[in-house]
């Protein structure tokens, strides 16, 4: 299963948001210096900073210091609600899919007589997937990053990598 550049980017864009925040909680981040610090194309991140405001994962700000902060604090926003954000429903194959009940459901299996022979194996994948990306924080993925540019002896802005 491969994630697209939506939530590859999407992720580095929060963990740049988290790395700054945790600098200065009030001053917002400049998509364009987060592009730009990056090597990541702005008029995308802009796009994506759209789909995680609309699911309140970031707020903006207007005028000449404006930019995006975290909606709240990166300990408490799952990788699994930025990836849902950006992706939408995670499922390792397109008739794989989670009822709101939380049940897997194979849109192949028209009735309750055939079952999906792989089901089982594409469940558990999902649910390994969903789990990590449940398990871990925005906050960890900063503090990784963190001590990644320390190793390095990173004294520059943060660029994630």
């Amino acid at each position: 299963m491969m994630f697209s550049t939506r939530a590859e980017y999407g992720v580095r864009v929060m963990v740049a948001l988290a790395a700054e925040q945790a600098k200065d909680e009030s001053y917002p981040s400049s998509l364009a210096q987060i592009a730009e610090a990056n090597g990541l194309p702005f008029a995308y991140l802009e796009h994506l900073a759209a789909r995680l405001k609309k699911a309140q994962l970031v707020e903006s700000r207007r005028g000449p210091r404006g930019g995006y902060l975290l909606a709240r604090p990166a300990s408490e926003i799952s990788m699994a609600e930025i990836v849902e954000a950006l992706e939408g429903q995670i499922a390792p194959i397109e008739c794989i899919s989670a009822t709101d009940e939380g049940d897997v459901v194979c849109a192949r299996e028209g009735d309750a007589s055939v079952g999906c022979p792989t089901k089982i194996l594409w469940t558990r994948v999902q649910g390994s997937i969903v789990r990590t990306l449940n398990e871990m924080t925005l906050a960890d993925l900063t503090a990784a990053n963190d001590r990644a540019s320390a190793r390095l002896g990173d004294t520059a802005d943060v660029v994630v990598a």
